[in-house]
């Protein structure tokens, strides 16, 4: 089922939002903790997921594996170990072994007789759409739940930019905030994805099931250099799509593109701009981004040199422009909590209210 709405700044939808996170995490559902050429078949790599200490590798047969990255004897990081034959994970400090089910396999030591309380947690995942998925909670986890990113599913390696990472110091929700209200790239990143102009554009929230879809279209506007790099490169004004898709808790595709004054999408360019969003904890976000290059203008190639100009771009504006301003708003909320409960709200919340309304609704099913 689909809703569709165009917000206007007397919409109950934005003066029912808050800004402020609500601090929980949803357990049942798929976590984008890695991007699959970021795990070797020897390697080891420790995060904290949720609050939880977790590390990943790889079986004796490929297949992703988790388990608590803590070694029950003396409380070491497993990750500091060697991954071992057998799809086993050997400890620094002591020698012990754990396999991939959590369960202490071989003490070196006396006897080698392995107490009853040596086995660690283990945590289910997929390896999906270039992407390494983790289930952290109670329910039997579901593949089907794993959204659709098979835009990644392509051979074409110039169509892509690089699969890329970094960590903000600030909850998963003012990161999705951020996304879901793509106003602020008219200022925010002012020249780079958007323009004073680009605020302007006809906007819609969209709801399809538990997903929230927010649209915009601008015609005739100065173009910002993520538009005209992917179009004409020529400097002259042009209309413009975006529409970001939100699977909770923390998926995105951004749906962005451009094309002559007048003309349509089937006649511009545009690419697939993904955001995969995983807590870390109630404070810092695990940010993994890539794109994929579409509809390229005149039956073009992706470029190579341009995918990566793009995912340079993108990278930079993540770490020095979105890190900076939603870290300083994390802050301003620790330290302020009685005068940051009453946003004042505008008709471009209308998105990130739906979102969070949806996202309340399932976290209250999924303490059931």
């Amino acid at each position: 089922m689909q809703t569709h709405e165009k917000p206007s700044q007397s919409n109950d939808e934005t003066g029912s939002s808050a800004v402020a996170p609500t601090g929980k995490f949803l357990r049942n559902t798929w976590y984008p903790i890695l991007w699959s050429s970021d795990l070797a078949a020897d390697q080891l790599i420790g995060r904290t997921v949720l609050e939880e200490p977790i590390v990943f590798f790889r079986k004796d047969d490929g297949a992703p594996a988790a388990i608590a990255d803590m070694c029950p004897h003396r409380f070491a990081p497993l990750h500091l170990g060697k991954r071992k034959p057998g799809d086993r994970i050997r400890c620094l400090y002591h020698g012990l072994e754990f396999d991939a089910t959590g369960a202490c396999a071989f003490n070196p030591h006396g006897d080698g007789r392995i107490p009853h309380n040596s086995t660690v947690a283990s945590y289910p995942m997929i390896e999906k759409h270039k992407i390494l998925w983790l289930w952290m909670g109670h329910r039997t986890p579901d593949p089907a739940l794993i959204p659709d990113f098979s835009i990644f599913d392509t051979d074409d390696a110039g169509a892509l930019t690089k699969f890329d990472y970094i960590t903000i110091a600030a909850n998963y929700e003012l990161v999705t905030d951020n996304l879901m209200d793509l106003s602020h790239t008219a200022f925010l990143h002012e020249g780079l994805l958007g323009t004073e102009f680009s605020v302007r554009g006809e906007l819609t929230v969209t709801q399809d099931g538990n997903a929230v879809i927010v649209s915009r279209y601008n015609r005739n506007t100065p173009v910002a250099k993520v538009h005209d790099l992917i179009f004409r490169q020529d400097g002259q004004p042009c209309d413009t799509w975006d529409s970001i898709r939100w699977d909770a808790p923390g998926c995105f595709v951004l749906d962005v593109g451009v094309h002559a004054p007048g003309a349509t999408k089937a006649e511009g360019s545009g690419l697939y701009a993904v955001h995969l969003l995983t807590p870390e904890t109630a404070t810092s976000t695990h940010y993994n981004f890539s794109a994929v290059r579409q509809g390229m203008a005149n039956g073009q190639k992706p470029s190579p040199e341009i995918s990566k100009q793009i995912g340079d771009m993108r990278r930079d504006i993540f770490l020095n422009q979105d890190a900076m301003i939603i870290e300083a708003q994390q802050e301003n909320i620790r330290r302020f909590p009685e005068r940051t409960k009453r946003p004042a709200l505008f008709s471009t919340d209308a998105g990130p209210a739906r979102q969070r309304r949806v996202l309340n609704a399932l976290l209250a099913a999924d303490a059931d």
